[in-house]
């Protein structure tokens, strides 16, 4: 009997995998079959959840997505022709929507298990730290700020900056702080990391707090995430008891140790200042800038804050060189992004593919269009405050600058699809209610202006002629504005972005006329 890989990723397991993992070890025993199952962590091919894959001397062939009921079946078809059963997918590897991705974080995912340090070590994990270590913390500062990686949580600032900014900052304590509160619309790429392959996250951030000399680290993770929470505090255990944490990281001489917190709820701690009063033990509020975390951090100290994206993508800068992940993407815009598909989507899952992609191969190629068969109408990128794109624009390269000039934003990677179904007027009002819901209430332009806008919109849709929805437009584009440039952090700056996108390009679903959205 081959091995057997179900993942035992938390969405895989909300469709059924723990089902259909116990029906096979219950039908393997009825059978007195000899089974080796393993749990992985998910290839991200959502859609075919659960995804059982099977040894062959070609390589791993796939089935799904399965239920508990087509496991005797299945283990028929693997007594004799494995082809020939109606869930085979054939070679996973093969499959279009995974061999067309290239995969540099996501290199792991579906055929490793999560806490197993052998599977890890066997995959290239820990090369990076050992480079690093080699080369020391000048020359691996240069390396970060020489593979051009940009921080994944949205903001896109160049991590090596930070880097070279906290190693430069005298200080008796410095700190690592990953943020791991992924809470926009769509996304799960950090989750699946967090949940799949938590080592390379422990190894990115040993690799940081030696380079830049911090001795502690904090993951933040969401409270929605306890799998997540569970995995990483035992891989933390298990890197600890290797050596890869504690005094004397991986041979290096130097001490660095982390654990994790868990948030409880709030989005505005997905921001880096208010993740950081968290922390601390207040209420999560956006403090102003500066002075930068990089130089007043956690307790006052230099703290180096980064998403589980960007410190992930660092031991793989190390191990196989700046050029390397620079040979990747395009301008400024350089590696890979996992590309998260969500929504009203036929095949959601995770894409990582270099950047300069554009969003109709990404939608249309990988996601084969609507679930629903209907039109598509929009694309939100970028979380719940991320820009609604119409389809006349969905050949726009996915690169930050690129969707800078549109007036959207990339953002996490998230991308939720919807079809001409959708009202944009219900989802601008949605997103002002949002932002007043989660705004912290520091700044006077995300507090009161969001639910100002509210009322906008309501008074905008109720309006009973042409001449009452032009005001409501002027009143609500001047509001964007000074949402956009007044607020103090990117809640409350960002949330015109959803609200001005749908005004433009869905004017009727406000009762406007194209001219009418354009004053």
């Amino acid at each position: 009997m081959p091995t057997l890989y179900l993942p035992c990723d938390s969405l895989a397991r909300a469709v059924g995998a723990d089902e259909v993992s116990t029906a096979l070890i219950t039908q393997a025993k009825e059978r007195n079959l000899p089974l080796e199952l393993q749990r992985t962590s998910s290839r991200g091919l959502y859609w075919l959840e659960p995804l059982l894959e099977v040894d062959s001397p070609q390589g791993r062939i796939g089935f799904g997505p399965l239920t508990a009921a087509d496991v005797p079946c299945l283990l028929d078809a693997l007594q004799g022709e494995p082809s020939a059963h109606p869930l085979a997918l054939g070679l996973v590897e093969e499959l279009p929507y995974l061999k067309t991705q290239q995969r540099l974080l996501f290199a792991r995912a579906g055929i490793t298990r999560p806490l197993s340090l052998d599977d890890y070590r066997a995959h290239g994990g820990f090369e990076g730290l050992t480079r690093a270590i080699a080369l020391g913390g000048e020359q691996t500062a240069t390396a970060v700020f020489d593979s051009g990686l940009r921080g994944r949580g949205g903001a896109a600032f160049p991590a090596g900056i930070k880097w070279r900014t906290v190693r430069a900052t005298e200080a008796a304590q410095k700190y690592i702080v990953c943020n791991a509160d992924e809470g926009d619309s769509g996304t799960f790429a950090d989750r699946m990391l967090m949940e799949g392959d938590p080592f390379l996250l422990i190894e990115g951030m040993a690799i940081a707090g030696i380079t830049v000399g911090a001795t502690y680290g904090y993951i933040y993770v969401r409270s929605e995430y306890p799998d997540a929470v569970a995995t990483l505090r035992a891989a933390l255990n298990i890197a600890r008891d290797a050596g890869y944490l504690g005094a004397n990281v991986g041979g290096s001489g130097q001490a660095f140790d982390m654990e994790v917190r868990v948030g409880a709820g709030a989005y505005i701690c997905g921001e880096e200042t208010a993740l950081l009063d968290s922390l601390e033990g207040k209420r999560g509020i956006v403090r102003a800038k500066p002075p930068i975390p990089a130089l007043k951090g956690l307790f006052g100290q230099p703290t180096l804050v980064h998403n589980v994206l960007t410190l992930a993508s660092v031991p793989l800068i190390l191990a196989k060189g700046s050029q390397f992940y620079r040979d990747y993407g395009m301008g400024r815009s350089l590696g890979t992004m996992p590309f998260q598909l969500a929504g009203n989507i036929r095949q959601g899952g995770l894409v990582e593919r270099a950047f300069g992609l554009t969003l109709r191969e990404l939608v249309e190629d990988y996601g084969g269009g609507t679930a629903s068969g209907r039109p598509l109408k929009a694309a939100q990128v970028g979380g719940p405050l991320g820009a609604w794109v119409p389809p006349s624009q969905f050949d726009t390269p996915l690169d930050y600058e690129a969707f800078a000039a549109i007036g959207a934003m990339l953002g996490h990677g998230g991308v939720v699809v919807a079809d001409d179904t959708l009202d944009m007027a219900h989802m601008a009002r949605f997103a002002m209610e949002f932002c007043a819901e989660e705004s912290c209430g520091k700044c006077t332009p995300c507090r009161i202006g969001s639910t100002r806008g509210v009322e906008v919109i309501d008074r905008l849709l109720a309006a009973p002629d042409a001449s009452g929805r032009d005001e409501q437009v002027i009143i609500l584009k001047d509001l964007c504005d000074t949402l956009q440039y007044g607020s103090l952090c990117a809640l409350g700056g960002m949330v015109s972005f959803p609200v001005a996108s749908a005004l433009k390009h869905f004017p009727a679903d406000f009762g406007l006329q194209p001219s009418e959205a354009e004053q």
